[in-house]
């Protein structure tokens, strides 16, 4: 067991993990944040996404070891005091999700987006958001809710 240390949604958390633990296993059953999904292992669904140190990475391609003294946030640390963020409310709005397998990589990516780019084009949101596989809304609703958190900002 090797002990690792990060920071969790501005929390500081400690855990005794085997080191071949991925760094999603470990956010879901060690540290109990459960936004962040293991979907395909291989970074290609994007259903594992958090922010780490600022980026966003697939935590299935992360073993949890490497994160030490990390900065992680998951979708749970989106909201702001229990109050959804402009983006997670667009697409609570929009019905922009369905199961919520893939809301972790949707909602990072279009975060991302709209950090560095307020007002994006469809084909630029659909192109922020092409890492990431959802297999219920047909992504049209995801466009959407997308497009209205850039107009209510």
């Amino acid at each position: 067991m090797t002990t690792v240390h990060l920071t969790l949604n501005g929390e500081p958390r400690t855990a005794d993990v085997d080191p071949r633990l991925l760094l999603v296993e470990a956010i879901r059953d060690v540290f109990g944040a459960t936004g962040p999904k293991l979907g395909c292992g291989t970074g290609d669904c994007g259903a594992c996404t958090v922010r780490r140190n600022g980026s966003v990475i697939k935590s299935c391609l992360e073993l949890a070891v490497a994160n030490d003294g990390a900065d992680i946030v998951t979708i749970e640390g989106l909201a702001v005091g229990g109050t959804l963020s402009a983006l997670q409310q667009a697409f609570w709005d929009a019905y922009a999700f369905q199961c919520g397998f893939c809301l972790s990589g949707m909602l990072f990516a279009a975060d991302d987006l709209l950090a560095n780019n307020p007002a994006p084009s469809e084909a630029e949101i659909r192109g922020a958001i092409a890492g990431n596989l959802c297999r219920c809304t047909g992504y049209e609703n995801i466009v959407v809710a997308i497009r209205a958190a850039s107009e209510a900002t």
